[in-house]
């Protein structure tokens, strides 16, 4: 007596047999494609009990064939009443038997375990790198921000010569670069806005009181920077590329 041996297919976790193979181990004379129709008139549906599909060929064209469950071929087993349809179903029942052991049910937890550890894995070393590039963003948006704070932290005004420390630069090369991008001019020796910037508040007028050769009191007007003014020129000068040393040492 010829070994039972049908191929099952495991997926999802649902065990399954090819209906062909199932139909050559019954030995059955009605052909495939008669006879599987005439299986299901028995109340199977597809999707639940079986799922269609052509199958591979060697030469011709693909067959059309079908991915049983095990209960719907212990149940065409039970229907053909023979010999060999009985020993297939004892074949299935063994089966489920050895599926259902708890050794079986265990070595498919820990299966599951490593498939969602390794899924685990993969989430992490994402997060990782998610988190190495948004470190990196924020590392790069640090020294913008540094420099804005600290000119938030200050207060008061400041002279030409303070602001152009900030980029390493001399009060003349700055002056003389806002003077050559339209922002300010010259009106004998005291530096003043365009009236495009006149009223933004940019810079206040500050008097000094200074003594001449003869010792005699003169006023003196002298042209200093707000803290937006400090700001503004933050702006313009980093349209240019030109950054204060504290983004300079950062980058």
């Amino acid at each position: 007596m010829n070994e039972i041996t049908i191929a099952v297919k495991y997926d999802n976790d649902n065990p399954t047999v090819s209906g062909r193979e199932l139909h050559t181990a019954l030995e059955v004379r009605t052909a495939y494609k008669d006879w599987f129709p005439r299986m299901c008139e028995y109340g199977f549906i597809e999707g639940r009990d079986f799922c269609s599909f052509l199958s591979e060929s060697s030469g011709g064209r693909p067959s059309k064939d079908h991915q049983l469950t095990i209960d719907m071929a212990k149940q065409l087993c039970m229907i053909q009443r023979t010999e060999i349809g009985k020993r297939c179903r004892e074949y299935f029942l063994n089966l489920e038997k050895q599926w259902n052991s708890p050794d079986a049910v265990m070595a498919r937890a820990l299966q599951i375990a490593d498939q969602r550890l390794e899924f685990a894995k993969q989430q992490s070393g994402s997060l990782i790198e998610t988190t190495v590039v948004q470190a990196k963003q924020i590392e790069e948006m640090k020294p913008k921000a540094t420099y804005c704070d600290m000119v938030l932290r200050s207060a008061g005004l400041m002279p030409i010569t303070t602001i152009a420390k900030d980029y390493g630069k001399s009060a003349k090369w700055l002056n003389k670069w806002l003077h050559e991008h339209g922002i300010q001019y010259k009106l004998g020796k005291v530096w003043l806005l365009y009236q495009k910037y006149a009223d933004r508040g940019y810079v206040k007028s500050k008097t000094f009181t200074v003594l001449d050769e003869n010792g005699d009191s003169i006023a003196k007007p002298n042209t200093q920077w707000t803290q937006r003014g400090r700001m503004f020129i933050y702006e313009q000068l980093k349209k240019e590329g030109i950054l204060p040393l504290i983004e300079q040492d950062d980058s």
